[in-house]
């Protein structure tokens, strides 16, 4: 019995550890485009129509965004979903 509640544990933690790691590879690649496209996160907040310390919490990947707004912000850098996570 023992073993087995470690197992879930790890493989918990395990879990955890993958998902930060989402967040943290999707703000680096929201970051990327961003600065490719010349743009300061004022900016961007505006064409997206979102807070900027929003957005700069994605791009250091601490806020789990829902897919409403990913979609929104790929729209605003003129990408598909798809395209979007492509580098992720």
């Amino acid at each position: 019995m023992l073993l087995a509640g470690l197992l879930s544990q790890k493989h918990m933690l395990r879990w955890l550890v993958m998902v930060e790691d989402v967040r943290v590879r999707f703000g680096r690649r929201l970051r990327n485009l961003r600065l490719k496209r010349g743009w300061t996160q004022v900016q961007l907040a505006k064409r997206l129509g979102m807070d900027r310390s929003y957005l700069g919490d994605v791009e250091r990947g601490k806020r789990n965004i829902s897919s409403v707004k990913l979609d929104i912000i790929a729209r605003g850098f003129g990408l598909s979903m798809a395209q979007l996570f492509a580098r992720v």
